[in-house]
C-alpha cells in the first residue's frame, strides 16, 4: 500500500522513522510481513502534486492499494473546490485504471475561509468517495488536533507523542483494507 499524503503522513518536523506510517510498517514486519506500507507523503503536497506524482509511484511500486491523504494544503490555501475535487477524482481513476484499490482519507480544515468554504471543502471527500465507490476513512487528525499536548507549536502538525496514537487509529483501518484484497 502506498500512502500518498502531505505533512501529516510524512511526519513533518520528525524523523521519518518516528512517523505513524513507519510505526505501522514496523509493527507489520513483525506480525504480518506480507503487508507493506510505502510512505510517498511529502510535506506541503497538494492534490495537484499528488496527481502529478501518482503514475510514476504506481509504476515503481505496483501496489494493491493507494491511500490518499491529500487536500489539507489545498484547503489551507483556498484552492478552488472544483479543482480539489477534480484532482482527487483523477487520482482515483488513474489508480483504478491500473487495477489498484483506493481508499480516501476525509480531510478537515480550520475555518480560515469561512464556514461555507469549509463545509464545501469537507463535503468533497464524501462526494468523491461515493461517486467512485471507494472507502472513505475518517480523518485521523480529528482525535489528535483537539489535544494541544499532541500538537507541535504551529498547532497544525502532530508531534512525536501523537504518532503512536495516530498509528493506533490508522492501523486497524489499513489492515482491514489489505485483508480485504488478500
Amino acid at each position: 500500500m502506498i500512502i500518498l499524503g502531505d505533512s501529516l503522513s510524512a511526519g513533518y518536523g520528525l524523523s521519518e522513522s518516528d512517523a505513524w506510517v513507519s510505526l505501522i510498517q514496523d509493527q507489520w514486519q513483525q506480525e504480518q510481513p506480507s503487508f507493506e506500507l510505502i510512505n510517498a507523503s511529502i510535506s506541503g503536497e497538494t492534490t495537484e502534486g499528488g496527481l502529478r506524482r501518482l503514475p510514476s509511484l504506481l509504476e515503481q511500486h505496483q501496489p494493491d492499494w493507494v491511500f490518499i491523504e491529500l487536500g489539507g494544503n489545498d484547503g489551507l490555501r483556498g484552492f478552488q473546490i472544483s479543482e480539489v475535487r477534480a484532482n482527487l477524482s483523477e487520482m482515483i481513476q488513474i489508480s483504478k485504471n491500473n487495477n489498484v484499490n483506493v481508499a480516501l482519507s476525509a480531510v478537515a480544515i480550520p475555518p480560515n475561509f469561512g464556514p461555507r468554504y469549509t463545509q464545501m471543502f469537507e463535503q468533497i471527500y464524501v462526494q468523491v468517495a461515493q461517486e467512485h465507490n471507494v472507502e472513505l476513512v475518517p480523518f485521523f487528525m480529528l482525535e489528535i488536533a483537539t489535544r494541544p499536548e499532541w500538537m507541535q507549536n504551529d498547532g497544525i502538525h502532530p508531534n512525536l507523542s501523537a504518532q503512536p496514537k495516530i498509528a493506533r487509529i490508522m492501523e486497524p483501518q489499513l489492515r482491514a483494507l489489505l485483508e480485504r484484497s488478500n
